[in-house]
């Protein structure tokens, strides 16, 4: 076993300095008041685990599991406090110390056996769209924030997609795990977008999972495995930029690969660099935006697909009351503590309301996923695009 709290740097928590301005912009202090529910509560526990002053308690651990990850917190410290990096490495250490649960167990199994693995992961989900299709009950039941699959995102054979008109630029695109089977039509729009900026698509043979979701949850050591084979994989290729349509993946990449550099791209910021061609059509739509909490706090990346947005003819854009509050999905949050996630969501639901919206964008498939379903529980018309979809509109 690893020594107790190795992972925690000390470096890294001494740069806390207790002052409270994170507690309003979290969102489990917002929604409990409790001051263990803060970032700095957090953070002073975890100090004193790695200190030895205080003993390791099962109890204060559901403080830990509460964090959303969501690192809103960042956005607002003065004192560059790294909670993101603080938070994984912190759970990390704490899944080295704590007592066994089926919950959990089964989270990592689930992860590093077939979310770690992209030919079981496809045959999974092809299984799943066949339940949907033939409306098998106990699919529906398991799977009931699952949207409607579609067939899945199929790169083309020869692992490029070439540029409309004259080429610019040469990327790479980041299919990823979970979004090619979740939401396809998002990376559909995504590579006719860049496409239409003029770049060239490459598609990374062998790519695995970015290892996003293991570093959320504590499993290091399977997202290094991950980034190894990963590396080899872009080590090989020639591109200007890693495009990635998905915020909390990018947001990995950019702090996890660091041989990537400053080639890791949001969508939105690429898109903002390269330029688009001249709208082809209106969308005559009232649209506002959630802000991804991962490219908004992670990346600190909020005007870009606001200023996208806003440049489609015919668009009525309202801005959104805490558009950049986390709507409680974050990764596998809604599974293992759907009762918090449940009630951050219903007042991001409430401020969607208020804007009186057909649309709202997003840039995350667990934020789409999420909105999604609370939207339909409340009999909500409003629908939940990727900004990519939404862009695709006006072409």
């Amino acid at each position: 076993m690893t020594a107790p709290f190795s992972r925690l740097s000390d470096d890294d928590l001494a740069t806390c300095v207790h002052c409270g301005l994170c507690l309003d912009a979290c969102p489990t202090f917002r929604v409990t008041g409790l001051e263990t529910e803060s970032p700095r509560g957090r953070i002073y526990l975890m100090t004193q685990w790695k200190r030895g002053t205080l003993e390791f308690d099962e109890e204060q651990v559901k403080h830990i599991d509460l964090c959303l990850g969501c690192r809103t917190c960042e956005g607002v410290c003065p004192s560059g406090v790294p909670y993101g990096r603080i938070i994984e490495a912190g759970r990390a250490d704490v899944e080295d110390q704590r007592r066994p649960s089926i919950k959990r167990a089964a989270s990592r199994a689930a992860l590093r056996q077939l979310v770690g693995h992209r030919g079981r992961l496809r045959a999974a989900g092809d299984a799943t769209r066949l339940a949907q299709k033939l409306r098998l009950t106990s699919v529906s039941r398991s799977g009931r924030m699952l949207p409607k699959l579609a067939p899945r995102f199929q790169p083309p054979a020869s692992n490029v997609a070439p540029a409309i008109g004259p080429r610019k630029h040469r990327v790479a695109f980041l299919v990823g795990c979970v979004m090619p089977i979740l939401y396809p039509q998002s990376h559909d729009a995504a590579v006719r977008l860049l496409q239409l900026a003029g770049c060239e698509v490459w598609f990374p043979p062998d790519e695995q999972c970015c290892g996003a979701l293991f570093a959320h949850n504590g499993d290091l050591e399977g997202a290094g495995r991950l980034r190894e084979t990963n590396s080899r994989i872009y080590d090989a290729g020639q591109f200007d930029a890693l495009v990635v349509d998905s915020a909390g993946c990018g947001a990995h990449l950019k702090d996890f690969y660091p041989a990537l550099k400053n080639r890791v791209k949001d969508l939105s910021e690429w898109l903002a660099e390269a330029g688009l061609p001249e709208p082809k059509r209106d969308v005559k739509m009232r649209v506002t935006y959630q802000d991804a909490c991962h490219l908004a706090h992670a990346q600190r990346i909020k005007k870009q697909p606001r200023d996208l947005i806003r440049a489609i003819p015919g668009v009525d854009w309202v801005e959104m009351r805490h558009a950049d509050i986390c709507c409680g999905a974050a990764g596998l949050y809604s599974t293992l503590e759907p009762d918090m996630s449940n009630r951050i969501l219903q007042e991001k639901l409430d401020d969607l309301a208020a804007t009186r919206a057909d649309v709202v964008a997003v840039a995350n498939p667990g934020c789409q996923m999420q909105l999604e379903a609370g939207l339909r529980k409340r009999g909500s018309a409003m629908k939940v695009l990727h900004v990519s979809e939404l862009l695709a509109r006006a072409y």
